[in-house]
């Protein structure tokens, strides 16, 4: 992630944390930052007194191959952040520009007093690179400039991120050419810089350096090479006036044109995320009556389903309700059939076995001729109740 502090924070965070133990701390710790920046801290529990600090940056050159070690005016200004706790290693480590040695011990107590001290060790890296520039503009043919002769300084902090710098007699002139990979990203960025100038012309930011952002190379940038005035997003032109570069504004001006890069990527590339979440959340808007839509058609299934289950359960019941009657009916006329040839049985006739033919020999009937029983029937006739009142 990209820090615009000039104190590194995870710098600072381990040389407190050594500061402030109870007892000795085994430290070996390795810090790599935006920018190809590399901090390595060594601290002994057998030697507790001094803390050993190796940093590693990319050194600001004019476009031609420079020592990997440290001019003498920047030890000299390293030197000077705390003399009194830091002292310069020669040779430095393998690997690294500058290898400091830190007592701790030296340090104060209060907390107020070892919190600026460490955080003045923490932005050594800082310290490094602006004195490079000062000392770039410095060294700037005095003579060309009383004639009125600008020549720009081709600057390169970062690989294929040159920028420029024009000093004049009553100004400080940095450009900075930019380029973007994506499309969307020029598009944030143009729309930025067109901002930030509307911004900076306002009563409000008067006094802020002068912002200029124009789609084809300045003037003053004539007869540079063609490769460095290739871009795709434009050229940002920054006018630093004597104001600006007064007592301690010097170093914090230094630092955000050393970092102007990295601030303009960090901007594009959370500008983009915004817009990226906005557009996922209206588009989830726009899309929310349709999910409305197909939950109500799931419930509707769902219902749907539940009711032909709960049907299928209910002519399930009926048929084996049904069934049951049906078994329940052909139980009952069995039953009821058997009560009936019960019945039969108790109403019959008591069957003795040889009675039938005691009943033929001693229990037959007198026979009577048809005279006898045609008188018997006459005398029956006379003697009903009808016949005598007639």
């Amino acid at each position: 992630m990209a820090c615009f502090e000039r104190a590194s924070p995870a710098l600072k965070e381990i040389l407190l944390r050594i500061h402030r133990a109870d007892r000795p701390l085994e430290v070996d710790h390795h810090v790599h930052e935006f920018g190809s920046v590399h901090y390595h801290v060594q601290h002994s529990a057998s030697d507790p007194v001094y803390t050993y600090l190796s940093v590693s940056t990319p050194l600001l050159s004019q476009g031609l191959p420079i020592s990997s070690q440290l001019p003498h005016h920047t030890l000299e200004m390293v030197k000077g952040i705390c003399p009194e706790v830091m002292e310069a290693v020669e040779p430095p480590n393998e690997g690294y520009q500058l290898t400091l040695k830190l007592d701790i011990s030296k340090i104060p107590v209060q907390n107020k007093v070892s919190t600026k001290m460490i955080s003045d060790i923490a932005s050594v890296q800082a310290v490094v690179l602006s004195s490079q520039l000062k000392e770039i503009l410095r060294n700037a043919d005095s003579h060309e400039i009383a004639l009125g002769i600008c020549k720009p300084i081709k600057l390169i902090y970062h690989p294929r991120e040159p920028f420029f710098v024009i000093k004049q007699a009553a100004k400080i002139t940095a450009i900075f050419p930019m380029r973007f990979k994506e499309k969307e990203d020029v598009i944030i960025a143009t729309a930025f810089f067109q901002e930030l100038m509307d911004v900076g012309s306002s009563e409000a930011f008067r006094k802020a350096p002068h912002c200029i952002w124009s789609a084809i190379p300045p003037p003053e940038l004539r007869g540079e090479q063609i490769g460095d005035l290739s871009t795709n997003g434009g050229f940002l032109t920054f006018d630093i006036t004597p104001r600006h570069v007064q007592g301690k504004k010097l170093e914090k001006t230094v630092w955000n044109l050393l970092n102007l890069y990295t601030f303009v990527k960090y901007h594009v590339k959370s500008s983009r995320g915004f817009i990226q979440r906005r557009m996922r959340m209206r588009l989830d808007k726009l899309v929310q009556p349709l999910h409305d839509v197909e939950a109500e058609e799931d419930n509707q299934q769902i219902k749907k389903k539940k009711k032909k289950k709960k049907s299928r359960h209910t002519t399930g019941i009926c048929i084996s309700l049904r069934k049951w009657i049906r078994a329940s009916k052909t139980k009952m006329m069995k039953r009821k059939l058997e009560l009936g040839n019960k019945m039969k049985r108790i109403r019959s006739r008591i069957k003795i076995h040889g009675f039938t033919r005691f009943r033929r020999k001693w229990l037959r009937m007198p026979k009577f001729s048809p005279l006898t029983s045609s008188y018997i029937r006459l005398h029956q006739f006379n003697h009903t109740p009808s016949a005598s009142i007639s």
